[in-house]
């Protein structure tokens, strides 16, 4: 089925995917965005990126962030969806 929304930034998700962290899935395309469920160091690797950052201490709730990669090494986060 073909969506109703444009694939901007700031359009809804189309599609949701649960995430485990991993130092070698790329996710291609990126993922417009993530969901943290429990919250912990988020370690990603944005789209333009070739190294891992890691994001102390995110919070419950939704991060605009567009990532390849959702790092194994350094993630403690958990509960962690994927959006695109």
């Amino acid at each position: 089925m073909t969506s109703q929304y444009n694939k901007t930034p700031d359009a809804p998700a189309t599609s949701l995917r649960a995430i485990t962290p991993s130092d070698s899935t790329t996710y291609d395309p990126p993922l417009r965005a993530l969901y943290v469920g429990v919250a912990g160091n988020l370690a990603v690797i944005g789209e333009d990126d070739t190294a891992a950052v890691t994001i102390p201490n995110a919070p419950v709730g939704y991060h605009a962030l567009m990532v390849k990669k959702v790092m194994s090494t350094n993630t403690t986060a958990t509960s962690i969806v994927g959006l695109r």
